[in-house]
């Protein structure tokens, strides 16, 4: 009697920095407006250690931030307590946390690969019909493109954002990556089955580490800002400045070990 041998899972954990604002009221372009974003990017963080004792640690990080009596008053952390938990957040961590868990990254066998997409109301339009649910799936899908032929499962954790981590909207991610695959390949090559897992911050805390190295990608988009980028280069496999159409010849716009990000991607803010 033979035994079907289990199928193989690949955990994947997605999260994003930036977000995917263009208009205000009276469909006004905000883009690069105080806290709105030049552009937005989808990270999707491969962790090579096993995953139960890097959620353990990441935990007790959370818990030694909560409990720390010089950190714990700090506004932006208190609020998270407050609300059900600290976790890691890039965006509203003060220095002395950013610290804490950078220095932890940098131990960590760890790798990212980056979608980055520039604010372009023109291709908003035309590509993503004005909706950013929309815009999000499109992102998404150059993240998956290139997964489809991994021979098992793929899952995907992916922290929720709204209507564009619904159900929906990743199967129209999926579709359109799939899409992709088939202009270069055949059908008989996408062996990979995806499944989506959407979760929060505080109950997957993988999703930190997402969100840590996409911010420090983003920074430099944002400010040309390196800092960070630099710091954590090692983790960072791949960038791709998805709508860097000046760039594109050579695949200028993809980003790697030897091909480094600097302060001269900054986004410059759209003439008013």
């Amino acid at each position: 009697m033979s035994s079907v041998s289990p199928v193989q899972k690949d955990h994947r954990f997605l999260d994003e920095a930036g977000d995917t604002a263009f208009y205000g009221k009276g469909r006004r372009s905000i883009i690069g407006e105080n806290g709105v974003s030049l552009s937005f990017a989808i990270g999707m963080v491969k962790i090579n250690e096993n995953h139960a004792d890097v959620r353990k640690t990441i935990k007790n990080l959370q818990v030694e931030v909560a409990l720390d009596p010089y950190l714990n008053v700090i506004p932006s952390v208190q609020k998270r307590i407050l609300k059900g938990g600290f976790f890691f957040h890039a965006t509203d961590d003060p220095a002395e946390v950013r610290q804490i868990f950078y220095k932890y990254l940098r131990g960590l066998d760890c790798s990212i690969e980056i979608v980055v997409a520039r604010k372009k109301p023109e291709i908003y339009a035309a590509k993503h019909n004005n909706k950013e649910a929309e815009f999000y799936a499109d992102v998404l899908s150059h993240l998956i493109k290139n997964k489809l032929r991994m021979g098992h499962e793929l899952v995907l954790n992916i922290a929720q954002r709204g209507n564009s981590t619904s159900n929906r909207n990743l199967q129209v991610a999926l579709n359109k990556a799939m899409g992709r695959f088939l202009k270069n390949g055949g059908i008989e090559d996408m062996n990979t089955r995806v499944a989506f897992n959407v979760q929060n911050h505080f109950a997957e805390p993988l999703l930190n580490i997402a969100d840590y190295l996409s911010w420090s990608v983003q920074r430099v988009f944002e400010r040309g800002e390196t800092r960070y980028y630099d710091y954590m280069r090692d983790k960072i496999s791949l960038v791709i400045d998805l709508y860097d159409t000046a760039n594109y010849r050579g695949s200028g716009n993809y980003y790697r070990r030897d091909h480094i990000l600097t302060a001269e991607n900054k986004i410059c803010p759209p003439s008013t």
